[in-house]
């Protein structure tokens, strides 16, 4: 039989590096001593090169008063209003792409997680104990753990999600894995979806058990059954402070009753289905309405095994047909119990049984992952929610998923060089601007353009190369594309020299619409997402000595992509110095102008730019011949403005 590669391959990957390490179990540990410790709000511990940092389930106290919490459970706030004010943005990196998305429309919405966790995390941040254990940590480890078991769970990726944030900010490489045990979701579609453009999935993997309510709950309006959530979250926490060994014995165990077991059950899958039928609707258009949305992996267990999921509609599709065969005591007990299910995760590793006894053999490999994911889910094939969870786990994947990584990376390699000639073109019509006896420039000639067919090819050629990279972008959020994508010098190189070729085409546009007078200049409000990808995608690249050398002559394409946006804005300050009435204003004015032409002159000394930055009519031309006589006039006339 030829061979084939399976799908669940980088899923299996996952399961079997929790099953087969300490990690899982390591993790369970430090979550279990976070809960028997809950004033503290956490715990942290050094297991040789790793760090673990574990936070508890029981601090659900120090969020707010109950009858606030219980009333606005499901409320989602701004990530980007998280802070303590005075530049404090701890998640600046996920909610920075507020222009527009990378099909030119605006973005779906912003990034909203759950404003009670929220409050939670950044009190704990906030403290002294917190930062101390967090430094200590950082500074002493390899790789960083961080987990939770319930409410614990979220609190631990939102600290996740911080210390990404964090340590990109500071260049560092430090690992960072967050696993969450029976967590309630955290936030919605967007936050999902700008983990994925950090390429941020595969640092969280989220344990949730076959039966467990809690992390359903959040699909449901809880606000109509306050008095059941608040019994059912005073059980798990007195049950969990009870089994603790420093509290056996000594704590009463609240028991919750049969009838308000029942009640949450009914009204959890109520709402299971219809979220998981919409979400399996809506993946098939890419896009969902749904309040909360699950990000990175999710490892399923039952009494058979487990299965790692990662496609978020399927993880929500899960979610109900394993709950779906649960009773109301079941789905209640079942969040107490992740202790069991981690040994036996890493029990049934080490024993490698095999699946398919007595039965016969799938031939495909393809078939034979379903299979044995099928089994893992603890749902029999003569159930009838069998054939549904087949059918989910094929979409899993989807049809796009059938190919792999590498092959979607070769295939993408070929539609680049079928749009390879709109890029020549582009740069032949450069060349042309440089001979033209107008003298205006690159930049400025596409900006003055007539409506020649000349004209009009280069524009559709600039808009055909944004839609090529855009796909590209999409394909790498969508993790359809190898992991170290933009770290290959191939499309480094190749989406450096797009932006650069093809941006101040973006930005003549720009201005040639007049979109600066209704949004506002270029550089802070009309600027691509996929352009402050690209800087990154540079910036991260390892600098050969041959880039770091002297120029001998003008580089082909200004180095500065946004350099035109930087002209246009020193344009409108030279212009507001000629016509300013309040004097006041006039040392900011000129504070902006002495900065950009510094920063423009160190960059034509160094030979930074191409030659039709100094075109004789070139905007930048000009501006420099204006702000000279502007000078002139200034030594003339003191009076006029303050000394430069």
């Amino acid at each position: 039989m030829e061979a084939e590669a399976s799908p669940f391959e980088s899923s299996e990957l996952v399961a079997s590096l929790l099953a087969s390490t300490p990690l899982l179990s390591d993790s369970w540990r430090l979550c279990s001593l976070a809960n028997a410790a809950a004033p503290s709000g956490f715990v942290s511990e050094r297991i040789g090169d790793v760090g673990y940092f574990a936070f508890s389930a029981c601090s659900i106290q120090t969020i707010t008063n109950d009858s606030e919490y219980y009333s606005t459970c499901r409320n989602l706030v701004p990530l980007d209003s998280a802070g303590a004010g005075d530049g404090d943005l701890p998640f600046s990196v996920l909610t920075k792409s507020g222009n527009s998305g990378m099909n030119g429309k605006e973005d779906e919405g912003a990034v909203m997680v759950h404003a009670g966790l929220l409050h939670l995390f950044l009190s704990l941040r906030s403290s002294q104990a917190f930062q101390d254990q967090m430094l200590a940590l950082t500074n002493g480890s390899k790789p960083i753990v961080i987990t939770g078991h319930s409410i614990g769970g979220t609190t631990a990726s939102l600290c996740a999600l911080w210390l990404l944030c964090y340590l990109q900010s500071i260049s560092s490489t430090l690992p960072v894995l967050c696993i969450t045990f029976g967590s309630p979701l955290l936030g919605n579609e967007s936050l999902s979806r700008a983990i994925l453009r950090e390429r941020w999935g595969d640092n969280f993997c989220h344990v949730v058990s076959k039966y467990d309510i809690m992390p359903r709950l959040l699909f449901a309006p809880l606000e109509s059954c306050t008095r059941q959530l608040h019994l059912l979250l005073q059980y798990w926490q007195m049950s969990m402070l009870a089994s603790s060994p420093s509290n056996f014995g000594q704590l009463p165990v609240l028991q919750l009753g049969e009838e308000e077991r029942a009640q949450l059950f009914s009204f959890v899958s109520h709402y299971n289905l219809l979220v998981s039928s919409v979400a399996q609707a809506e993946a098939r258009e890419e896009k969902a309405n749904s309040l909360y949305w699950p990000f990175g992996n999710y490892l399923f267990c039952s009494q058979e095994g487990a299965i790692c999921v990662e496609n978020a509609a399927s993880v929500i599709k899960m979610m109900h047909l394993m709950f779906a065969t649960a009773d109301p005591s079941y789905c209640i007990d079942d969040h107490l119990n992740y202790g069991q299910y981690v040994g036996m995760i890493s029990s049934q590793f080490l024993k490698k049984k095999s699946v398919f006894q007595g039965e016969v053999i799938p031939e495909s490999s393809y078939e034979a992952g379903v299979a044995l994911a099928l089994q893992s889910s603890g749902i029999s094939q003569q159930e009838p929610a069998a054939g549904p969870t087949v059918d989910c786990l094929k979409m899993a994947r989807g049809m796009r998923h059938l190919r792999t990584p590498s092959l979607n990376c070769a295939n993408l390699a070929i539609s680049l060089s079928k749009v390879t000639p709109y890029r020549a073109q582009i740069e032949w019509y450069m060349v042309s601007c440089d001979k033209s006896d107008e003298q205006l420039g690159y930049y400025d000639s596409f900006k003055r353009r007539g409506s020649s067919k000349k004209d009009h090819k280069i524009n559709m050629n600039r808009l055909l190369l944004s839609g090529f990279w855009n796909d590209v972008l999409r394909m790498l959020e969508n993790n359809e594309l190898p992991h170290d994508f933009n770290k290959r010098g191939k499309w480094v190189n190749g989406s450096q020299f797009y932006k650069l070729l093809v941006e101040p085409l973006d930005i003549a546009e720009y201005y040639r619409s007049g979109m600066h007078r209704i949004k506002g200049h270029y550089l802070k409000h009309g600027r691509e997402r996929r352009f402050e990808t690209f800087d990154r995608w540079w910036r991260e690249k390892e600098v050969g000595p041959e880039e770091n050398s002297v120029r001998s002559k003008f580089a082909g394409l200004t180095q500065d992509s946004c350099f035109w946006a930087r002209v246009e804005e020193a344009r409108e300050c030279l212009a507001n110095v000629r016509s300013v009435t309040d004097v006041r204003k006039l040392p900011l004015l000129w504070e902006s102008l002495n900065s950009f032409e510094m920063y423009a002159t160190r960059l034509v000394d160094r030979k930074e730019v191409s030659k039709d930055v100094l075109a004789k009519n070139s905007s930048y031309s000009l501006w420099v011949e204006e702000l000279r006589e502007l000078k002139s006039q200034m030594q003339q006339n003191p009076s006029f403005g303050p000394e430069v």
